[in-house]
This record gives C-alpha cells, structure tokens and sequence, in this order.
C-alpha cells in the first residue's frame, strides 16, 4: 500500500460528497480512544490509592470525593463497571475504524493483505497505545487527580441501564463461581501439611527453623488443656488482703497481672494489672485497691490456642481463666503460652532458670511430678510418640505414671513402661511430687 493510494482514494471520497461524514468519524474514533484511555486509567487509579490517599480523599468534604470513596469501598462494582465501560468503548473503535476504512479503501484499491493489516494490527497498536499502556502510566503518577476526575463518570454509567444490569449480573456471577471453587477446595490434612513443610525446608535446614514450621502445622490441634497453668501452680491474691500485704506479694513474685479470688480459686473476681498500681505507691494499707481490678475472661479446657489466639487480639487481653465442665477454676492461660508454643520459651528479666530436673547419667534422672510431658521429651530427646498414644488426659509426668499405674503411687514404687521405669522418689496422698525416670537398655545390647 502506497501515498498515492490513499490520496486517490480520499479525493474519490471527496469528490463523492462523502468527506463530511468521515471527518466526523474521526473525530469520534478520537474520542472513543480517549474515553478508553481514561477508563482504563482508572482502573490503576481507584486500586493504586495508599493509606495516604485515602485519608486525603476523606478529608476532602467534596462531592466528589464522596462518590470516589463510595466506588473503593465496593471494589466489586468498581471493577465491573471499569470492565464493562472498557469493552464498550472499544467495541465501538473497532467497529467505527473497519467502517471508516471501508469508506477510505475501497473495493480495489488496496490489497486483501493490506486491508487486514489496517483492520487488524493498526487498530490494535492503537488501542494498545494509546487506551491502555499510555493511560496506565499516566494513572500510577497521578492517580489522585484520575480519580477525582472519574468519579462521577463511572458512578454514573454505573446506574444507567442496560450497564447497570450487566454490573450486577457480573458481580452477582463471580460470587456464585467464587462459592464453587470454595465448595470444590480441597481439605488438606495436618499430616500432609507437615510433609510439605519437611519437602520444602529441606533436611539441612537448621533445627530450630523445622521445629517452629513444625510446631505452627501443629498449632491447631492443642487446646488450652495442654498449655495452661494448672491452678496449683498459679500465683492468685485474696480479695481481702491489705494493700501492704498485696503490694509485698507482688514485690516477691514479679508478674504483671495476677488473678483476684475471693474466699477460693474458684471463685475469681477479676485481674490486677500491676501498672494499675503505680500512680498508687505511696498509698496506706487502706486504700481500696480492689477497685482497680478488671474483668476477667474465661475459656474452656477444650479451646483450641488458635481460637484463643484470635480471641485475645480481638479482645485485646494477655490472660484468660480456665475453668472446667464443671464451672471450676482449672487454670490460667496466657499469650505467652501460646506463643511458646511455636517459637518456644520466652524468658524475661524476671523469669528465674527453676531446675525442675537432674540428670543423673545418660540413663537415668530425676524429674518434678508436675514437669509437663513435652518437656520431658525434650530432655530425653525422644518424639515421645508411645506417651502420646498410650496416655488419656494426663499432660504431666506425675499423671502420665498414675494412669499407667491406675492408682495414687507411694514413695519407692515403681511403674515400667516400654524401655522407661519410673520409680517415685517424693509422694504424698494427694499426688507424687518426684520421679527418677529410667532409661533401660534394649536387652540385645545388653546381650552384645
């Protein structure tokens, strides 16, 4: 195709009284292209807005930035409406560009070939350019100014029929395939997670990094039962103490909040918050520190840490108490348990190193009672998989050994289980205070 063509052809055009009519035709194609690029502009304008755009448009009390900030908050409809308009528009190019180039090259006067390229490939780069690459790059520098410009526009095409309709039927039919795909989601098992997790990290992964992916695999299966405090162990004050009395015992055991009881553990009134106490540290032992005490929360034994993870950031608290089917006091938990439960220990500068065992030679060691199972497989350096299948609800050592052995031990009894014996050292009525646990040798070892 060459010049002399076309000029052929537009002075044929001219002189056939249809020159008129194909100047209009251009200058609609122009502002067709023109409504393309500032759609498709706004497309990265509306979704490109930082924090601070957004608090800028919310301080402007415009109209404008009204039905701006009505668009992001239902992206959505935003995108619909964008989408729509876009194809729309460039609908309308393509089919006004094929007829302007049929009213300039006519039959004859230019190739098959040629005619296809002008219809096809131009039109494209055209749209390319200057409805989407152009407009594009313009919005992510000036996506504000965009945006206020597009605003009303694009809210209004948005309620005029037939787009309004086509909105909504676009909306409502990605929700219901979004719902599919939710219903056709494969459930994928902790067992299968956790060999992903081994597969990805690799074997010379470091120690520590496997043992937090795996314990955040985990981390859903436990329940507050596993990680409280029991309540023998808890640190809780009387509601009737003075507040001399009160403030020595906080001085001795060092925590930042501790539970307010009144008569028994069953029965708490709430939590004290240290900090509460500082603009009070000259007080005299009459002053009414009871009423600084703040609601308690309670929980279940058989919540999963996941859940009471998500409870205390919506609620904002670090502690909750854990009370039983029954209505009693099991216990209390913190937001540092659950933690601990996947990057481990968190010791601060009050945390003092309690030796709760003593390891005697590489067989045998002496346990606390109440040392809690998985520490004790840390120790030991076992998976622990045998105490995990052979206990019931016993989560510490002294009660792993009196399921086993179905009754309250006395000193100097003894309890086998598989390649362990575990010989009590301390007892008294109520419960078994200290274990030496054995670690027998497998008897062809022995034999050898």
């Amino acid at each position: 195709m060459d010049l002399p063509v076309i000029h052929q052809s537009i002075a044929a055009l001219g002189s056939s009284g249809m020159a008129l009519p194909l100047i209009i035709g251009f200058v609609i194609l122009v502002l067709l292209l023109a409504m393309s690029a500032l759609v498709s502009g706004s497309e990265v304008a509306f979704f490109s807005l930082g924090p601070v755009e957004m608090e800028e448009l919310d301080n402007n009390k415009s109209k404008t930035s009204e039905v701006a900030i009505s668009l992001i908050e239902r992206p959505k409809h935003l995108l619909a409406i964008i989408l729509i308009s876009n194809n729309f528009i460039n609908v309308g190019i393509i089919i006004l560009s094929t007829y302007l180039s049929d009213m300039i090259f006519v039959d004859g006067s230019v190739s098959a070939n040629a005619k296809f390229l002008i219809d096809v490939v131009v039109i494209t780069f055209l749209l390319l350019l200057f409805g989407e690459v152009i407009p594009k790059i313009y919005a992510t520098k000036h996506g504000m100014q965009l945006t206020l410009l597009m605003a009303k526009p694009l809210n209004l095409v948005g309620k005029i029929p037939p787009f309004s309709w086509l909105r909504i039927g676009l909306v409502q039919g990605t929700s219901v395939i979004s719902n599919l795909g939710k219903k056709k989601s494969h459930k994928i098992s902790t067992d299968e997670l956790t060999q992903a997790v081994e597969l990805t990290i690799g074997e010379t992964a470091d120690q520590m990094d496997k043992k937090i992916w795996q314990d955040i695999v985990r981390f859903g299966e436990k329940d507050v039962k596993q990680i409280m405090q029991p309540r023998v162990d808890v640190v809780a004050i009387d509601i009737e103490t003075g507040y001399n009395t009160l403030f020595t015992y906080l001085v001795e055991n060092k925590f930042s909040r501790i539970p307010v009881y009144k008569g028994t553990f069953d029965k708490i009134e709430g939590i004290l918050f240290i900090k509460d106490l500082l603009p009070h540290l000259e007080e005299n032992d009459d002053f009414e520190w009871q009423k600084l005490i703040r609601e308690p929360y309670y929980v279940p034994e058989n919540k999963k840490i996941d859940d009471l993870m998500n409870n205390f950031q919506e609620l904002k608290v670090h502690m909750a108490i854990v009370v039983d089917e029954y209505g009693g006091t099991s216990g209390i938990v913190t937001l540092e348990d659950v933690l601990e439960e996947i990057v481990g220990d968190i010791a601060d500068e009050f945390d003092e190193d309690d030796l709760t065992y003593s390891k005697l030679d590489d067989n045998n060691y002496v346990f606390e009672g109440k040392t809690p199972l998985v520490d004790l497989y840390k120790v030991l350096d076992i998976e622990g998989a045998e105490f995990e299948e052979a206990k019931s609800e016993s989560d510490t050592l002294a009660g792993f050994v009196i399921e086993q052995a179905g009754k309250i031990l006395k000193k100097g009894e003894r309890v086998k289980f598989s390649n362990f014996t575990f010989q009590i050292e301390a007892a008294d009525a109520r419960k078994v205070k200290r274990i030496k646990v054995t670690i027998n040798e497998p008897k062809e070892q022995h034999e050898a």
